[in-house]
Parts: C-alpha cells; structure tokens; sequence
C-alpha cells in the first residue's frame, strides 16, 4: 500500500505531534478517510521527510506523530530554472505540476509582450499562492522533498538581465542547433519558454544578445506548455537522472 505523503510549513521533528493545516487534513478526513495508526509522510522543504501515524482524526481535525526523520532525496544532479512565459489557466498549472515531477531547481513566471495574463499586485500574490498549491501537491505525488524555488513573477527584461552561470537556452521552431551539441556544464541550464503564440521577434532578439542559445526539438511546432517539458525531459535523460 503507498503510504500518503503531505507537504507542511512547521518545523517537523521525531516524537513530536503536529496539528495538520484544515485544507489537508479534510481531504484525510472526507478523501482518503484515513484513520488513527494509519501511517502517513509529512515534508517541509528541508530536504528530509518524517514518518509518522495518525493520533487524532476527527470531523475537522488531525494530528500526526513523527516517529522517524529519514534523509532520503531523489532531487537531480542537473540544476534547471525554467523561466516560463505566462500562460492562461490550466496552462500554466500544468507547467508547474509536470516540471516539479521532472526535477527542475527553480521557475521563474515571466511576463511577456504576448503574455494575455493581466493582474494586479493582489491577484499576482494570489496566483502565486495556488501556483505553490500545485508544486506542493506535485512533490507529495513523485516523492520530493524538496520544493522547487518559485520566484515572483517578472518581467521578460527583468529575467534576462539576472546573472547565471547556467547555459542559457530558448526553444525556437526555427533554430538550427540541437540540444546535444551544447555543453551543459556541471551549473546547468537557464531554459526560456515563450507564452502561447510565442515571443516576438524582439524579445528573441533581446534574449540572443542577454546570451541565449536557440534550440529546435524536432521538427514541429509544439506548444507552450509541451515545450517546456519536452525541454526538460530531455535535459534531465542526456545530463540528469531521467534514464
């Protein structure tokens, strides 16, 4: 039976008892209906996880003893930062859950010319918050421990003048480099996705002068959100841990 796993924000350590936060804890509850003894795995980023077991499980609450801290990690050798333009909807929710489950270090939204997202500052901290939703739920599903960095979102500008030793990447149906014949080095990459309908010439160009090398994957066009994780599949069989 696989044992359920579930991201928390406290500080976690063996022998102690944790109150598990409501969202969750009604999904034990009224989803999984789970009981006292059952085991569970609880993770906060610290790069370890705690066994533990219900103690408490009523209409609206649980409680989980830790009884074991285990150092276990299956984060990637290979450092990727997806920097992925704003897409609509379910998009961009489907980005962060599949590049969480491949590996990648950290993810930067980017604002684009093309980008049709438009929110205030309220909406963004909003947005951001259920975009952290989903990377925690994509750690708990493929057994990370911990989270990808996720950063404000910014400007395509703003993204491009940080500085990296990564290599820097951007996949362009046009271009005619592959993947394979760029070395990765042991800093890794830097991969730059447009939104839907692509960059503009403009930012291509920007993006080529702040470093970037084109790539082309295959002779067709694909889209964003397929872009992104054919990119970092590949990267993650040829220089990480995939194969």
């Amino acid at each position: 039976m696989r044992i359920s796993r579930f991201f928390v924000l406290d500080r976690l350590s063996v022998d102690k008892t944790f109150q598990i936060p409501t969202d969750t804890a009604h999904y034990i509850i009224h989803v999984l209906r789970l009981r006292v003894g059952d085991p569970v795995v609880l993770f906060n980023g610290d790069g370890n996880e705690y066994a533990g077991e219900l103690s408490l499980v009523d209409k609206r609450s649980v409680k989980v003893l830790i009884n074991a801290k285990l150092a276990l990690t299956c984060e990637s050798p290979l450092s990727l930062h997806l920097g992925q333009g704003i897409a609509k909807g379910d998009r961009m929710d489907f980005v962060l859950q599949k590049a969480t489950e491949l590996g990648v270090t950290e993810i930067t939204p980017v604002m684009t010319e093309r980008c049709n997202v438009k929110l205030s500052s309220e909406r963004w901290e909003k947005k951001s918050q259920q975009w952290h939703k989903i990377i925690a739920s994509a750690c708990e599903q493929s057994g990370r421990n911990q989270l990808p960095m996720l950063h404000p979102p910014v400007t395509l500008t703003e993204w491009l003048k940080q500085p990296t030793q990564q290599v820097r990447l951007l996949l362009h149906p046009e271009a005619n480099k592959a993947l394979p014949s760029l070395p990765i080095r042991s800093q890794g990459a830097r991969v730059l996705i447009g939104p839907e309908g692509g960059l503009s010439d403009a930012e291509i160009y920007q993006a080529g002068e702040a470093g970037f090398h084109q790539i082309k994957m295959g002779p067709r066009v694909l889209r964003t959100e397929t872009a992104a994780l054919t990119v970092l599949s590949v990267l993650q069989a040829q220089f990480g841990d995939l194969l």
